[in-house]
């Protein structure tokens, strides 16, 4: 059974990056559709798979990271508008049976991102 999965990691202060804010789009025609908006729990993870099942099809999605939003609410000076607002990551799931993890390595200067296991 295939899943699609995501976590987030602090790189400023080497932690997982717990309670920033995600939302998760299915791209297909002229508008995103929204599945859902969480927030990541104390390990930087999703309390359970963005989709799992016959909920993930293939196609491409976005996961959309408050980067901002989530170095301000830890007290990190910003310059205004933000260098990092939002990241927003598009991948394509080709195969829905397999496992997607897409993991997210941020500060308020740089993300990295990779297909994980």
């Amino acid at each position: 059974m295939g899943k699609l999965t995501t976590h987030a990691l602090d790189t400023l202060h080497g932690n997982p990056a717990a309670g920033m804010a995600l939302r998760l789009y299915r791209l297909s025609g002229t508008t995103p559709e929204l599945l859902s908006s969480l927030t990541l729990n104390s390990d930087g993870r999703t309390p359970q798979p963005l989709l799992e099942g016959a909920a993930l099809h293939p196609g491409t999605y976005r996961l959309e990271f408050e980067v901002a939003a989530y170095f301000k609410g830890l007290g990190v000076s910003l310059p205004e508008p933000p260098f990092l607002d939002r990241v927003a990551l598009e991948v394509g799931v080709f195969d829905a049976s397999l496992s997607w993890h897409v993991p997210l390595l941020v500060g308020p200067w740089s993300y990295a991102t990779y297909r994980g296991s």
